[in-house]
């Protein structure tokens, strides 16, 4: 970083280290390629209704409020995706563009059976997921995952595994020692143990407030904290009225 390079074999990343690197890179001037990559989630299409999803609002706090105008936040998530077509796109959707800071949500897609549908393994997405974070790393980026935010599973047909595939994410974290965004806890907090209606735009997309919310928690995770901010009141009072008007 920036543009980061591999690292040296000695030079093992953990979850500290990257948030110590990160937040020593964010306090100098070379710029950064921040990379957010997933599913329909990421991609931020339809069900946020013309607003802004997470990773536009991520671009707002890096690129406005902490003044750094030379960074660059790529969105290569696709809806629909699962992740065997990210790793079997990885080149396109990652590595092309030198990242230094790489985030992944996946699962809301790999979970998902029924007819037509390939079914996936909690044990076999774990084993991708660690596979996705060695790729990363061996570029000398940052790797950053993400749960997926809550599912309205009676709703949801096929979609009952969530929780399997939500654990799945943190084992993988917690066994290779990487960052971990957890919007499927902290959704279920919103939601007083259940689903936050106020924040989904159908049983399993977040609407506009969920992806405030979503940024809330990833900006909080990664240490991107702009004092003062104008965004940060913004889009804490955007997911309280939604949890007020659920």
């Amino acid at each position: 970083m920036p543009n980061a390079e591999p690292l040296a074999s000695d030079a093992a990343p953990s979850a500290a280290s990257d948030l110590r690197r990160l937040a020593e890179t964010l306090g100098g001037a070379a710029p950064l390629t921040w990379v957010l990559t997933g599913d329909s989630i990421t991609h931020g299409l339809v069900h946020t209704q013309g607003e802004r999803s997470y990773p536009e609002h991520l671009h707002e706090l890096v690129r406005g409020e902490l003044g750094r105008t030379r960074d660059v936040v790529i969105n290569s998530a696709i809806s629909g995706h699962r992740l065997t077509d990210i790793l079997g796109d990885f080149d396109r959707r990652v590595s092309s563009w030198r990242p230094d800071v790489v985030t992944l949500m996946i699962g809301t897609n790999d979970l998902a059976t029924g007819p037509g549908r390939a079914t996936v393994e909690p044990g076999d997405f774990a084993a991708s997921l660690s596979r996705f974070v060695a790729r990363v790393r061996s570029l000398g980026a940052i790797a950053v995952l993400q749960t997926p935010p809550s599912i309205d599973v009676p709703n949801a047909p096929g979609r009952e595994r969530i929780v399997e595939f939500v654990d799945a994410v943190r084992a993988v974290a917690a066994a290779d020692d990487v960052l971990l965004v957890d919007q499927h806890a902290r959704f279920t907090e919103l939601g007083n143990g259940g689903v936050p209606w106020g924040l989904m735009g159908d049983p399993f997309h977040p609407n506009a407030a969920g992806h405030a919310s979503l940024a809330l928690e990833l900006a909080t995770t990664l240490g991107i904290r702009p004092a003062p901010s104008r965004s940060l009141p913004m889009l804490e009072a955007r997911v309280a009225a939604a949890r007020l008007n659920a």
